[in-house]
């Protein structure tokens, strides 16, 4: 075989390993299966352990009542019911769908999240991977949290705001933390589609601009999270490690931490808490806890959530549900 004969096979086994992985994720997000139950899951420590249970606070939710992004999405919010008790201020997450989902596909996870105690909003939008439309939805919440008529009044601690999202999500989590002058302080992605396969997204399902972080504008903690069995967030990587690549391309002097949650593949994080769809194996089950604690350390400065994440010796590090552990937290 000659070079030009290589070179053409090569390119063909790229473009049929992108094609691949786009046809799976869009088959996984849009095909639904019956639901499974949710899985007999046992956190693998005591700190997950707290974090996986739910809060201490009640849940509820407004679906696309309130109006809007700067594009015409409506919001879904899921909060604490009892807002504001005791004079607690809540911390904001605002999230980021994957490629053609909508928010109520997450509604187990962020609904987990609201029982701790945070304002989480959604654009209900299967193009998120700007971040514009997750800035927004910071901004909507600091004028209801200035509106005297809004339920939000008085009840929101604007300065404690996390992006996070799942796979394009993930990249516009980044891209918003990147372009929110310091708002934010941290960001968390879930299952981000490595760089390769970003690039080869075909036109109308991600603006390619979102797939170039510039990831030296960011100065807030970054937690990555991938599962083993995604073939999403690594395909095409330079490294095979998308995860990693883009660990080291976040600057040096921020706290951040990367891991690989055993046996998870690309939409688990939609479980309720089970599988209901595919590209599912086990359901959220695992991400819960430690996702719960980065945020409540990050926003809150919970140190038992804290102590998890040290580098070396925290409980994160030497979980037997997790692996390709990676952090520089003190």
């Amino acid at each position: 075989m000659n070079d030009s004969s290589r070179k053409s096979t090569r390119q063909r086994g790229r473009v049929h390993t992108v094609a691949a992985a786009i046809a799976l994720s869009c088959a996984a997000i849009s095909a639904v299966a019956p639901a499974q139950a949710a899985p007999d899951y046992q956190p693998g420590g005591p700190v997950e352990a707290t974090y996986h249970a739910a809060g201490p606070h009640p849940v509820a939710k407004r679906a696309g009542t309130d109006c809007c992004s700067s594009t015409g999405d409506a919001w879904d919010i899921w909060y604490p019911a009892d807002l504001g008790a005791s004079g607690t201020r809540h911390p904001v997450i605002t999230w980021g769908d994957g490629t053609w989902a909508h928010p109520r596909e997450y509604d187990f996870l962020l609904s987990h999240l609201a029982s701790w105690g945070f304002v989480v909003i959604a654009p209900d939008l299967t193009n998120t991977g700007s971040g514009t439309q997750m800035l927004d939805g910071v901004n909507f919440l600091t004028q209801q949290n200035s509106d005297p008529n809004s339920e939000f009044y008085g009840k929101i601690d604007t300065s404690a705001v996390a992006t996070m999202g799942h796979s394009q999500g993930g990249l516009g989590a980044l891209n918003a933390a990147a372009h929110s002058n310091g708002l934010v302080k941290t960001t968390v992605t879930l299952e981000m589609p490595g760089q390769g396969l970003c690039d080869s997204m075909p036109p109308g399902v991600l603006d390619l601009n979102s797939c170039h972080v510039p990831t030296g504008q960011i100065s807030n903690s970054v937690l990555l999270v991938s599962g083993t069995a995604d073939p999403i967030t690594s395909a095409d990587s330079p490294s095979g490690n998308a995860m990693q690549d883009v660990y080291n391309a976040l600057p040096a002097s921020i706290p951040k931490a990367r891991a690989a949650l055993i046996n998870a593949s690309h939409n688990d994080i939609q479980g309720q808490p089970g599988c209901t769809n595919f590209g599912c194996n086990d359901g959220v089950d695992g991400y819960l806890g430690y996702v719960t604690a980065w945020l409540l350390d990050r926003l809150t400065g919970d140190s038992q959530a804290h102590s998890v994440f040290v580098s070396g010796t925290g409980e994160f590090q030497h979980n037997a549900h997790w692996s390709d552990q990676q952090s520089n937290i003190n």
